[in-house]
């Protein structure tokens, strides 16, 4: 491999490693964005630090993050004795997961910025930063990192080669995202079909078959093939080339209804066996508006409450973006501050309530207090250092949670707690995260094949003909 020699070190860098420049906010998304580079170099502006500085003070997940970013640079800085004008190697601080150098900023740099830039702009100076090492290391290519699309916009502008984090996307087609869902191909069974053991267990039936499929499913995977006699099954064992199913509980018809509601397409049906299997602590419900995902897990969740007594009671909690302009402070307690936020609660629960038509009105109004007596509205803000025993914990928009948020939330269930997780990563509303790189995409890929979680993706609107063309058209 060609070796050149940097203009400042008398070090050899290959030509093949890149020097990225980072831009503040990477660091204040990712605190750990420094390890993420490999075998490349980065280098961190002292307008970055700067900024940084600013962004400290104060409670917000951006405070937090700035924080930790300041720990970790201080750590990486502390693990050199000797001067960092030639870089810092990354390997010892982060475990081996970098190889490359981390350079900071030692020294003034004249502005060579068009006139029209102004040069007391933060973002101007670290594009300044960018265009001094590009003319200081022909040889190598300098790469700004920014979340920050204008900045990219500049940089390429001048010339500057610019990426987005990449980093932190789970994937880069959110097409590739699990479903859960696997229709099996026509010849399945003339393949599969070959030694195939079936038995009965509990009104199951379970088979057992082998062939080149096999290896390809997962664990809680949903099969289905369309034919004469259909079938629906959830994937139980995978072994090798050798894999166990199991026939499903026919929730679309009115005799296995719960709290009322029947499943109304094949996706709610595998999303009710989810919500109904104990056996299942995490369920995650992908979908768009008006799929059903909040009145499947409510109503799974009040007939396992308040019907079989299989936990305590159901949590309810959802992050606090507004779609428009901020209403401000809201008066009253932790509940009823999160009031406006629970509508799609409030209207889910009036679906609810009339499904039982010989109760009366008197009936319905005592069973409507039963049900928000067992229902508690918590706000995401205070979940840290919680533990929830036996409890149904549902977590609406999670799109708009990072991943960093969503462990935080996860983690707090304890023994007996099943925890659901529904939303659309269409909608989402928090600055800086997209459908690749939501806490919802991100648990959906990291847990799928896991034999205690599972996931549906609905496909089909129910809400209302109206609802249905309004999501296609607009």
């Amino acid at each position: 491999m060609a070796h050149k020699t940097a203009a400042r070190t008398g070090k050899p860098v290959s030509a093949l490693t890149k020097l990225f420049v980072l831009d503040t906010n990477v660091l204040l998304h990712d605190p750990t964005s420094v390890y993420r580079f490999e075998e490349h170099d980065v280098f961190v502006p002292i307008m970055t630090l700067e900024e940084l500085d600013h962004n400290k003070k104060g409670l917000s997940e951006v405070a937090r993050n700035a924080r930790q970013v300041t720990r970790t640079l201080d750590e990486i800085v502390s693990s050199q004795h000797d001067g960092i004008e030639d870089g810092i190697a990354l390997s010892g601080p982060s475990q081996k997961l970098a190889s490359g150098r981390l350079f900071l900023q030692t020294e003034a740099i004249a502005k060579e910025l068009p006139i029209d830039l102004p040069t007391a702009n933060a973002d101007n100076q670290i594009l300044a930063v960018v265009i001094h090492l590009q003319r200081r290391h022909p040889e190598r290519a300098v790469i700004l990192v920014s979340k920050d699309i204008n900045m990219r916009i500049k940089a390429r502008a001048l010339g500057l080669e610019a990426q987005d984090y990449f980093n932190d996307k789970v994937l880069e087609d959110t097409d590739l995202l699990y479903t859960g869902v696997r229709e099996l191909p026509a010849n399945f069974w003339d393949k599969h079909g070959q030694g195939m053991e079936s038995w009965k267990r509990d009104n199951r039936t379970l088979y057992r078959v082998t062939g080149p499929l096999c290896s390809k499913l997962l664990v809680n995977e949903f099969i289905y093939q369309e034919a004469e006699q259909p079938l629906y099954a959830i994937v139980r064992e995978i072994a090798g080339k050798t894999a166990q199913f199991e026939t499903l509980t026919d929730y679309s018809h009115a005799k296995n209804s719960v709290w009322g509601i029947t499943a109304r397409n094949r996706e709610q049906n595998f999303a009710l066996n989810l919500l109904m299997d104990p056996d299942v602590d995490f369920v995650t419900l992908l979908g768009q508006a008006g799929t059903g995902k909040t009145l499947l897990t409510l109503a799974a969740a009040l007939t396992q409450v308040l019907d079989k007594k299989l936990y305590s009671e159901i949590i309810m909690t959802r992050v606090t973006v507004p779609v428009g302009e901020d209403i401000g402070f809201l008066p009253g307690t932790e509940e009823e501050k999160m009031g406006p936020w629970m509508g799609a609660l409030e209207d889910n629960l009036e679906v609810l309530n009339k499904t039982d038509d010989s109760a009366g009105e008197w009936g319905r109004a005592a069973t409507h207090d039963l049900i928000r007596n067992r229902i508690k509205i918590k706000s995401l803000n205070f979940m840290r250092g919680r533990t929830f025993l036996n409890k149904f914990l549902i977590i609406d928009e999670a799109q708009n949670l990072t991943p960093k948020q969503m462990k935080t939330l996860i983690t707090r269930a304890g023994p007996g707690t099943k925890v659901v997780c529904m939303g659309n990563i269409a909608q989402i509303d928090t600055p800086y995260l997209t459908e690749g790189s939501s806490g919802l995409t991100y648990v959906v890929d990291r847990f799928k094949g896991w034999e205690h979680s599972g996931h549906v993706t609905l496909q089909r609107g129910e809400r209302s003909r109206l609802a249905d063309y309004a999501g296609e058209v607009l």
